[in-house]
């Protein structure tokens, strides 16, 4: 028996490799026959992955915040838009990729290797842009398109606060083999040492798993509800949280006939529960509309959630409810239908769901973005036709939010998320009909039987390495305006700290820069720019550091994209790279 880790990788043929090694392992006298696999986000991707190439040997999966849609839900496209993080992660792992090897693993020979590693580096982030619709990239990666390839089981877990979310709940309804899933109010992370809390006990619940599946242990787990999720309460927005009050509920089929959807109309004079008169409503964002969403993907840091949406609700058509009289619960995916016309052949539109407290305060619960040349799919963009009506859906994320009597529940609508997605060519005026126009939200009520699921217990874990930490972990978000130019500038420090692995006496450091700016009324003033740097040493003996930048601007035909990027070893330079490229945009 085996529990087999799998770590994040970029490159498909890891995954056959992980079959390779996976025959090994089997043959080898120690292992009973049977192995599992275990990972986060990318190796959580690869879990799935696997598991849909049937190795004889794999009885079952533990897929941590993942995706089962590397186009629709990952960190390059949402709703068809490009998300800024295309960029950012592009810039990151290109950067990670240039790292040399440790001369402590494979000897006088690194340096070597590291130049050949150098030679070849990639550029992802000019890759990932190439592929701006769903395509062969994408879908080869994508284990929505055949769930029945899956044999093994499979335990997928994530939270309310990341970014991949949504594939708890498609995996749900579309895995045959035996499933369990799992969703917090966690970030981007293990849940017993995720945040906002409460974290539980993971590694016994995981236990618990591997028991069942490697050991023929019966835990009683697989007669337990097949979804598991945190009903969250309202709260007051912040751009961090410690803990998110809450309790668990259970479905134990998904979907289930327990939800169902409650229409709201979105009239003219707000919402209500039947539709009022047809009445146009036109609208067009300022390019700033979008800096208080915070990030696509937190990581459980401070900055990265968003603010008080207040701000943001006077920037696009809100709608909203009389104050609600009763408690309602929302779980699974909310999704706006919208009658809607452009003056433009392209367009976007982001769709928030708040929770607007007595006092005012809005707090964001959900969103979605639509590219609305994606309106029919992401295989086929088509140009819209200026002043034609169209019924459209943007599905928002799957959320589990509790409103509170007393609270508003209100839906926005704009044309502009800067910097979470790149800005349309031009300037587009949307007119939305009212009363044909609704928001569908998938009300849950509520059971008694949730207080009876069994404890997920406290975190625990086993000690840390001893690491000497000299530049902690911080994460900042600014914003800057100038008046005169109208420029507004986003800058997001995203550092890693430097540190050093007592162990083996391993010196690290990473941080990166990231910088936004837009211009009043003109989007093809955006500029995205990735300032990376990380270091890798141990003393004197070893002293390397890779700086990369990476900037994004376009034309209404053209993404232009260049990257610079150099290496260091003991402070001198010793390798340079630049690359320049022009991708066409593809309906974005």
């Amino acid at each position: 028996m085996l529990i087999f880790l799998y770590p994040n990788v970029v490159d498909w043929s890891y995954i056959s490799l992980n079959r390779v090694t996976s025959r090994f392992i089997v043959a080898q006298p120690w292992c009973a026959g049977r192995t599992g696999m275990m990972g986060i986000s990318w190796g959580g991707f690869n879990c799935l992955q696997v598991a849909a190439l049937r190795p004889p040997s794999l009885k079952a999966v533990y897929s941590v915040a993942s995706t089962d849609d590397r186009y629709a839900d990952d960190v390059h496209y949402a709703g068809g838009c490009l998300l800024g993080d295309n960029l950012n992660w592009g810039a990151t792992m290109s950067t990670f990729a240039m790292r040399p090897p440790d001369p402590a693993v494979v000897g006088e020979r690194w340096r070597a290797m590291w130049r050949e590693r150098l030679e070849n580096a990639p550029n992802l982030a000019a890759l990932w842009l190439r592929h701006q619709r769903r395509d062969g990239q994408w879908t080869h990666g994508s284990v929505c398109e055949d769930y029945d390839a899956i044999e093994a089981a499979v335990y997928m877990v994530d939270g309310w606060a990341d970014g991949y979310t949504n594939a708890v709940f498609r995996a749900a309804a579309g895995v045959r083999a035996p499933f369990r899933g799992l969703v917090g109010p966690w970030t981007h992370a293990y849940p017993w040492n995720a945040r906002p809390g409460p974290a539980i006990d993971g590694l016994a619940d995981l236990r618990r798993w591997w028991d069942h599946w490697l050991k023929d242990i019966d835990t009683g787990m697989m007669e337990e509800p097949r979804l598991r999720c945190w009903m969250q309460e309202g709260v007051e927005p912040r751009t961090s949280y410690a803990r998110r009050p809450g309790r668990w509920i259970a479905e134990d089929v998904w979907p289930g006939s327990r939800v169902e959807p409650r229409v709201f109309h979105l009239n003219a004079d707000g919402r209500a529960a039947k539709p009022k008169r047809e009445r146009v409503l036109t609208h067009r964002s300022e390019t700033v509309a979008g800096l208080t969403h915070g990030d696509w993907c937190p990581y459980g840091y401070d900055a990265e959630m968003p603010s008080d949406q207040r701000e943001e609700d006077g920037r696009g058509l809100a709608f909203d409810t009389a104050p609600l009289k009763r408690r309602i619960e929302v779980l699974g995916q909310p999704a706006v239908e919208l009658d809607i016309a452009c003056d433009e052949p392209q367009a976007l539109i982001y769709v928030r769901l708040c929770d607007v407290a007595p006092g005012g305060a809005s707090t964001r619960v959900t969103y979605g973005v639509l590219n609305l040349t994606h309106r029919d799919g992401h295989a086929a963009p088509e140009a819209l036709e200026p002043g034609r009506r169209y019924r459209v859906r943007a599905p928002l994320n799957d959320c589990g939010h509790a409103f509170a009597p007393g609270h508003r529940i209100r839906v926005t609508v704009q044309t502009a998320c800067w910097p979470l997605v790149w800005p349309s060519p031009r300037m587009a005026t949307v007119g939305v009909t009212t009363g044909s126009s609704a928001l569908t939200l998938p009300v849950r009520p509520r059971r008694g039987r949730d207080a009876a699921l069994p404890s997920l217990g406290k975190p625990a874990t086993a000690p840390p390495l001893p690491v000497t930490m000299w530049r902690p972990y911080r994460r900042e978000r600014t914003m800057s305006r100038d008046y005169a130019t109208g420029e507004t500038t986003v800058r997001m420090v995203k550092d890693r700290g430097r540190y050093r692995l007592e162990t083996t006496g391993t010196e690290l450091s990473g941080a990166g820069v990231e910088t936004y700016t837009i211009v009043d009324g003109e989007p093809l003033s955006a500029r995205a720019r990735v300032d990376y740097r990380v270091a890798l040493g141990r003393g004197g003996d070893w002293d390397t550091r890779i700086d990369t930048r990476f900037e994004l601007t376009a034309t209404e035909t053209d993404f232009l994209l260049t990257a610079h990027a150099e290496a260091r070893d003991g402070g001198v330079r010793v390798w340079a790279k630049s690359w320049e490229d022009t991708i066409p945009r593809d309906g974005v």
